[in-house]
Parts: structure tokens; sequence; C-alpha cells
């Protein structure tokens, strides 16, 4: 009996890798690629032992253990702790992304579309639709771990050798592995797509914060997080594998647990019950911009929450900084401060890049949400009344930048707040909030990207977000692996002044607004011409 609830897995595995071969493959290739170029351009930019040594020493403050992770191996900085303790993290949240955003697809969004319920009218098991997107889930992450593993040992890197550079790809799997387990959790557990990617990335996030709070202050509370244990593994240093084999045990006790909870479920239904809406909709529910906001509430709300404690945490590790600063005098060397402008200003500019290209995320999902509802054919409903295709995408669009505001303003209020309680001569909160909402404008430009893909290419509206992830790097990385200049202008982040160090150039920031606007214009101009169903 228990095998004829996996009956035809493997057609349906197979089915599943003709539908995403090729997301799989971006996925894959695009992780790959930027793994293996950072790690050969650390090998060629830190080129001696005392100048790995003398980033090491700018690694040893409070801020960098926060963003990212504690520096195992800073006493030897080597090529491979450095590609480690700079790259594993943000490469493992990626590599999360992508495990939750591929099994909703095939679970959640495959019930809701019906497409499950089609697949069950044929001679295939109750679990085999869930069992195959496991399968494929982890074998994809299986794959990465291999490809990235061989590829780091193939530089030739001294540091590198086989058994860190298979742990290195070891651990990123692992990380995949484990949120596929909690995505197809929260797929049985919430009743839509949109449910189970909000749970499974708050849970992402969370593991963020705590490892971020964990790792300055509380290694116990940090040991919570699964994202602490796959950094706890260090990698090139100690190389320490129980840790990986630890994350998939609880993945796979996980997975076991979702199959259980499928199998007891109706389809469509979820453990967690949707709750009734009103019996007579309000009349702002009766207008687009209040059915747009209404199904994105949640998720916004949620966000906005994230993106406070985001500035939160980060501000809670200013106040060391000074002290630690005043006592290193390599770093002062590396980075001395402008006139009238503190060494922790300077940090504060570095942070709002970062936080202001996460606060892009939300905006952007808001204005997606329209295609996703015109690819789940429910825009037809709205369009065949007394609503026009300007007023539609207006209200997405109204939704998109009202979130953007207050998405970077939560985080800069957070920040601040924070920040000024733990430093003893604290900025005003003025200054962070100023630092954080002259990067509207970039964001704007984002959104206007978005509007200009989904009005007039909306199969390529999904490249925006290889573009942020493209903005993302070459921002962020763009100083410590050196790239060329016009790499970083290539993104509207790139041109943004960095208030307080620099003076604000109203130019640049004109400009990207004009620009945000003609992309937003000739995008409604693209949704009113264009098939519907583009």
């Amino acid at each position: 009996m228990s095998n004829q609830l996996y009956i035809h897995t493997g057609r349906l595995s197979r089915f599943i890798l003709r539908r995403d071969r090729l997301r799989i493959s971006i996925w894959l290739l695009f992780l790959l690629v930027l793994t293996v170029v950072v790690a050969q351009s650390f090998s060629q930019m830190y080129v001696t032992e005392q100048e790995r040594q003398i980033a090491a020493e700018t690694m040893r403050n409070p801020a960098m253990t926060a963003m990212l992770g504690p520096g195992y191996g800073l006493d030897n900085y080597t090529v491979g702790a450095m590609m480690a303790h700079q790259m594993l993290l943000f490469t493992a949240l990626a590599v999360g992304i992508m495990s939750i955003l591929f099994v909703v697809r095939h679970t959640r969004e495959d019930e809701e579309d019906g497409r499950m319920e089609m697949f069950r009218s044929l001679p295939v098991g109750r679990l085999s639709s869930l069992h195959a997107t496991i399968l494929v889930s982890v074998g994809a992450n299986l794959l990465l771990a291999v490809m990235i593993g061989f590829g780091l040992y193939a530089l030739g890197i001294e540091s590198m050798d086989l058994e860190g550079s298979l742990l290195y790809g070891a651990a990123l799997g692992a990380t995949g592995i484990f949120f596929t387990a909690i995505t197809a959790l929260f797929a049985q557990l919430t009743v839509t797509s949109r449910g189970a990617v909000g749970f499974s990335i708050t849970i992402l996030l969370l593991a963020y914060f705590i490892r971020a709070i964990g790792d300055v202050s509380n290694e116990t509370l940090s040991a919570v997080s699964p994202l602490s244990w796959v950094l706890r593994s260090e990698v090139y240093v100690k190389n320490d594998w129980w840790l990986i084999v630890l994350t998939i045990g609880v993945a796979m006790i996980l997975l076991v647990l979702s199959l259980c909870l499928n199998a007891i479920r109706d389809l469509g239904a979820g453990f967690i019950p949707a709750k009734p809406g009103r019996k007579h909709a309000s009349l702002f529910l009766q207008s687009p911009l209040g059915l747009a906001l209404r199904l994105q509430r949640t998720g916004l709300i949620a966000w906005a929450v994230g993106m406070f404690f985001l500035g939160a945490s980060y501000g809670s590790v200013l106040g060391d900084l000074e002290s630690y600063f005043s006592n290193n005098e390599i770093f002062e060397k590396m980075f001395a401060p402008a006139a009238g402008i503190s060494l922790t200003e300077q940090f504060v500019t570095m942070l709002m890049k970062v936080i202001a290209m996460i606060c892009t995320i939300p905006p952007l999902m808001a204005m997606l949400k329209l295609k996703g509802e015109e690819r789940k054919n429910r825009t037809e409903h709205l369009l065949s009344r007394a609503v026009s295709r300007s007023r539609l995408i207006g209200s997405y669009l109204t939704v998109s930048v009202v979130s953007a505001f207050v998405m970077i303003s939560f985080a800069a209020i957070g920040l601040g707040l924070v920040g000024n309680f733990v430093m003893e001569d604290g900025l005003s909160v003025g200054t962070f909030y100023r630092a954080a909402i002259v990067y509207l404008p970039a964001m704007l430009a984002m959104i206007g990207m978005a509007v200009l893909l989904v009005g007039i290419v909306p199969k390529l509206s999904s490249f925006i977000w290889l573009y942020l992830t493209y903005s993302f790097f070459v921002v962020y990385l763009g100083g410590l692996l050196q790239f060329p200049e016009w790499m970083s202008k290539l993104t509207p982040f790139g041109h943004i002044p960095e208030l307080p160090v620099n003076s604000m150039d109203y130019t640049k920031v004109g400009v990207l607004t004009v620009l945000a606007i003609i992309f937003i214009v000739t995008g409604f101009w693209g949704y009113r011409k264009r098939d519907i169903h583009g």
C-alpha cells in the first residue's frame, strides 16, 4: 500500500525537470560562476600573507561579524578562509531562496492553478507530486554542491584543498536541502502559495537575524540558526563535517513530516486555516487599489517589520565600532575618515547600500504581483468591468512605490533608534534617515524597470531579480574585489551619493527619478496596447 503512494514519482520528476530545466540551469550556473570568479579574484588581489592579514584586521569588528558571520581563520587569513568568511553566508542565502521558490512553484502554485488536480486524476500516488518535487530540489542542491566543490578545487589555489572545497559546496547544498524541507512543510500548513513563500522567507530572514545578533552578543543564541550551523563548519580552517550532517539530518526529519502531513490533508486545504473574509466588502476593497493592497497586506506588513528589525540588528553593533577603530592602526590607515566624518558614519554608508537593496525586494514583489494575477487569469475579471488597464497597473504601482518608501523608512528608523541607544556619541536619527532615503530614487528606478517589463515584455519580468542580484554584488563587493567602476555604474544604486560622507548630488538623483518616470510611462503605454495574456 505504501508503494502505491509514490507510484510514478520518477515520471513526475522528469516532468518537473523538463518544466524547470532552464530555471535550474540558470541558478546553478550563476552560483557556480559567481563563486569561482570571486575565489579567483581573492587569489589575485591578496597575493602576500601581509596583504591578507591587513584585510583580516578590517574584519575584526562587530559590524562585519553581524553581516558576514564569525571570522574563523582570521589569525591565518588564507584565500580559502577569506572565501568562506566573506562569501559563504550570502551565497547560502541565495541557495535558500532558490530552493524556496522552486518547491512552492511545484506544490502550492500547482494546487492553486489546478495542475495538481490534473496530476491526481492520472494513475499517480497521493505523495508522488511532493516526493518528486523534493527529489528534484534535493538533486539540484547536491549537483550544486558537487559543481562548486570541484570548481573551487580546480582553481588550484594552495589554501583551497579538495576536502575544504567539497565542504564549501556541501555547506551550500545542505542549506538548500534544509530550506527545501522548510518550504515543503509550509506548503502543507498554509493554504496559499503566497503564505508558503512568506513563512519560508520569514524563517530564512529570522535565521539570518538570530545568527547576526548571536554572533555579536550570544553564541548560544546563534547556535539556534541553521545558517550558523553551516558557518561553524569552519570551511578551509577546521573542516568540521558533523554540522553539515546535522543540517541534513534535521532537513530529513522535516521532509518526512511534510510527506506525512501531505498524506492526510485534502487537496487545496492546509493545516493553518485561512481567515474568513468579511461578509460584505468595504468601500476601499471595491477599488483596484484596495484589492491590490489587500492581496499583499500581510506580506508587506511582515516585510516592514522585518526591515525595522534588520536596521535595528545592524544598529545594535554600532556602539562598539569607535572603540575598536581607535585601537586599530591598520584600519585607520586604510580607512582614514574625512574631515568631520567619523568612521562609524562611513560604516553607515556601507550598511545603507545593503539595506536599500534588501528594501527593494518587497516593492518589486508588489509590482510583479500584477503579472502573477494575469498568469492566473484573474485580471480578466477586473478588466471585464469598468476598470481600465491604466487604473489597474497604476494601483499596483502605487502599492509598490508606497511600500518602497515605507521599507527604507522603517529600516532607517530601526538603525537610528538602536544605533543611538548603544552609541555614546550618537548621530541624529535624521542623519540615518537622510543616508537611507537618498536611495529612494534608485529604488524607484528599479520599480520603473519592473513596470516596463510587465508592460512590454511580461515573459522577461523575472529578469529584474537577476538585475537586482547583479546590483547587490557589484555595489557590495565592487570595492572589495576591485571591479571596474563602470560595472557599478550599470546599476542605479551605483549613482547614489553616500550621505553623510559625500555631499548631496541632486543631478544624479534627479536623472534617476526622470528615468524611473520614463520607464513607468513606457510600461503603462505597453500594458495598454499588448495582449493581456502577453
